[in-house]
Order: C-alpha cells, then structure tokens, then sequence
C-alpha cells in the first residue's frame, strides 16, 4: 500500500517524481521479501516441527496421611443450631462465650482442678433452635430454646398462669414457660424465676459438667495438682508418688471423691491421708473412705452449711444386717444383692424422704455404717442422685444428727 501510494504521488506532474518514484520502489521490494518469509515459514515442515508446546502441568503430589490428620475429640464440647450462632457472635451482641467462661472459672475454684475448655460449634444437623452439650465426642444433654424469648421458670410455688410456650428447665426438669420479655416483670411478680437464653445453655452445661466432674479428671490434670502441692510440700509428694502409690491410684481415689460430689479443693489433706496410709493398702476404694472421713468437716459443711443439726434417715437393724451379710458375700467390691422387690421398696421410699426434705428446703441425708456406704451410694446413685449417703464416722463431733426416719424391709 505504501509503495502504490507513493507511485501515484510520483506520476503527478510538477512533483519530484524521481524521488516518490524511488521510495515507491523500495517500499515494493521491502513487501515482496516479507511476505516470502512468511511463506517459507508457514509452509516449511522444520517450521512446523519447531512450534512450541504447551507444558504440561505438574500434577500435585498427594500428601501422605499422618498422625495430624486424626483429630481428637473434644473434651467438652457445645453444638448450636444455626439460630442461635448470634448467642456466640459478639459482634451480634451475643454473650454466651462469656457466660461459658464465667462456668469454667466457679466450677474451677469449687470442683478443685481447672475444667477443660468448651469448644463450641455450630452443627447444621440439628434443628435451628436446638443445641447440644458432649463430653468426649459423646451426647449427653440438649435442648431447645428460644433466643427472642425468656425462661420463666416455675421453682414450686407460683401464683398464677403465664402465655408463652411449655418447657422444661434443661438443667433441673423444673416446669418452665418461654415467654415474651414484655412479661418478666409480671412473671417475677408470680414468682417465677426468669432467665434469658444465654443463662439456660450456661446453667445446663455447669450441671452437666458437675454431674461429670470424674470423667473430666485425668492422669494431666492429676499430675498439675500434686505439680502444684509439691511446691508447697515437697517433702510429703516426693515420699508418696511413686515410692509409695502410683499415680494412677491417686487418680481413682480423686475421681471417687468427685463421683460423690466432693471437691478435691483440700489437696494437702487427701494427700496426707494417702501418706499415711498407704503402707497398709493401695485399693482406691479403701483409700477414698479413709479419705472422706479425713474431709468428713468438709463434707458435712457442703451439705448443711452451719446448722448446728444434720437431718438424717437410717436404716432398720434387720434390714442393715441383711445389707451387711450381702456385703459379706460379695468380698464388699458390689452392689449388695437384693431381692428386686425389696430394692424397689428401699429406692422409692427413700426417693419419697428425698422429695420431702427437699421440698421443706433441707438436704436428703442417708446415714449408714462404714462397711455399707460405697455399696448404698452405687445403688442409690441412679434412683436418688440427691441422695447424700454417710458413713457414721464422717460426721464431726461438732455436729448434731437429728433423727428424721428410718427405712425398713416392709
């Protein structure tokens, strides 16, 4: 195009056509060699061979599998339903994190060791409003609440009737009502207990936890407390762990105490206890009654505070000499083995004492002798577990027992 341009402009009379006329003619001869290279390119079988190919791309190298990849489960762990993630999400005003921690820090100072920490999740399988509480990866507690709503909670003597939906306190299995918080002041004036969403999840979690304060203490934590005793008395841990008793014992001993409700706060006293027994007998359960009447003071005031008086129920000679005689049969290490009729008869009558002392707000106490404590405590474990079973020889001195009732075979 250039060189035909310039042609033209070279042929116009009164223009310097000499020189138009040459640069035409180098513009044509520069054409012609451009467009036979690229002739000579594209046709050429060497050209063709010489195009480049894309490289492949590298596949990525699989990971081998490794121990990281298993994740353990748990401890305590909190699954929500989609609903109640703004219970979580600070930034939604929600405040059960807070809550949660504020559990893990009283049960930390009452139960006598550091509770592990609440992992909480959201679970899309659950329904929205409903949440879920697991110890070791396993369920064991869940509900439903209302997060927009508040729990009225009936706690036995209220007077008059509330509009909302029916529950059941998740914690305690009290009668509950959720209704509009337009209404806490009316539902307090009945006698309701009211609380929002928030404290019900964190409320039933520290009744969970308390429930299975045993199960949470393991050989770590065992080993922190006496780590942290022997700052104080070195002396006293070096000559019991493990010269004397391993620390697996100590683990039991401490476990049976918390399954019983007692806290392990008075680390020194258990400890010395052990010490000074422990060259006659290294069977956790002998341990852990000798233990208890070491922490009888302890005990006792958990259950009654500082009334002078201990309210207690025991049982009729007969039936305790037949208790005592299964015992005998069973070397002590069970239940004792009753008639299922005659077992039936002692838990609902001793659930009924139960109910009454409980409802004129006073604690339920079974006093039993020695020999028939740990057996009586299994067995009504499951039936009563407010039930506070005694050995004679775990109440002070300085405490009155008031006898309440007695509990026969008929």
């Amino acid at each position: 195009m250039a060189a035909a341009l310039l042609g033209i402009i070279g042929l116009i009379p009164g223009m310097p056509n000499l020189a138009f006329l040459a640069g035409a003619t180098l513009c044509g001869v520069a054409a012609w060699r451009i467009n036979k290279k690229k002739l000579i390119a594209q046709f050429s079988p060497q050209a063709n061979d010489a195009t480049p190919m894309a490289a492949p791309v590298p596949m990525p190298e699989a990971k081998d599998l490794s121990w990281d990849d298993v994740q353990p489960v748990d401890i305590i762990g909190l699954e929500v339903g989609y609903r109640l993630v703004p219970l979580v999400d600070k930034a939604q005003g929600g405040d059960l994190l807070a809550r949660v921690r504020g559990v893990r820090r009283k049960l930390s100072q009452e139960l006598g060791f550091l509770v592990h920490t609440v992992h909480i999740r959201d679970n899309l399988e659950l329904s929205p409003n409903a949440y879920r509480i697991n110890l070791s990866g396993v369920p064991v507690g869940e509900s439903t609440i209302y997060p927009e709503r508040e729990m009225a909670i009936n706690p036995g003597r209220v007077f008059g009737k509330l509009t909302g939906i029916e529950a059941r306190d998740p914690a305690f299995g009290m009668e509950a009502m959720w209704i509009d918080p337009a209404l806490r002041d009316q539902a307090q004036a009945l006698g309701y207990t009211v609380v929002d969403a928030s404290t019900v999840i964190a409320t039933h979690l520290s009744h969970i936890i308390q429930q299975h304060a045993h199960e949470l203490l393991g050989h770590e934590e065992v080993q922190n407390l006496v780590n942290t005793l022997a700052k104080s008395a070195p002396k006293l841990v070096e000559d019991l762990i493990p010269k004397q008793i391993s620390l697996g014992v100590v683990v039991r001993v401490l476990q049976n105490l918390l399954q019983d409700r007692i806290p392990i706060k008075n680390m020194r006293t258990i400890v010395e206890t052990l010490a000074e027994h422990a060259s006659r007998t290294t069977d956790p359960q002998v341990l852990q009654g000798l233990v208890r009447v070491a922490l009888g003071r302890q005990i006792v005031q958990d259950i009654a505070g500082m009334n002078d008086e201990l309210p207690v129920m025991t049982l009729e000679p007969d039936l305790e000499q037949l208790l005592s005689n299964a015992m005998a049969a069973t070397d002590g290490n069970a239940s004792p083995g009753l008639e299922p009729g005659l077992a039936e008869r002692l838990q609902r009558r001793l659930q009924e004492s139960a109910q009454r002392q409980e409802a004129a707000g006073k604690p339920a106490v079974l006093l039993v002798p020695p020999q028939l404590r740990a057996s009586m405590s299994r067995f009504m474990r499951a039936a009563v577990p407010t039930l506070h079973v005694l050995a004679w020889n775990e109440v002070p001195d300085s405490r009155k027992v008031r006898l309440i009732g007695t509990v026969g075979r008929n």
